[in-house]
């Protein structure tokens, strides 16, 4: 099973990036690389993950994760329709509503 490579280590400044389980932390993980990652990183995230599990990474934002050039971007590439609500909810911001 591939490991997350040392100069990636920087996009998962809160965790031990030993630790990190590329199957079960896997929506983190396309989350945080495609939030912050270089081209490079995206090259990996592909090579790792199916277009189908980036995807539905995409489709399914966690709450408060993204960034909204970022999400609107991937959404774009993926030609995803979200809800605002839920568009809404996985933007981050200072000043989270409910």
């Amino acid at each position: 099973m591939p490991k997350i490579p040392p100069k990636m280590k920087y996009l998962f400044w809160s965790y031990d990036v030993s630790r990190l389980d590329i199957q079960k932390d896997k929506e983190y993980i396309i989350t945080q690389t495609l939030n912050h990652g270089t081209w490079e990183d995206v090259k990996w995230l592909l090579k790792v993950y199916s277009r189908r599990e980036i995807k539905r990474a995409v489709k399914n934002p966690g709450r408060g994760l993204w960034y909204k050039k970022v999400l609107n971007y991937w959404l774009t590439i993926f030609d995803i329709n979200l809800k605002k609500e839920v568009w809404d909810k996985a933007i981050f911001s200072l000043h989270p509503r409910n």
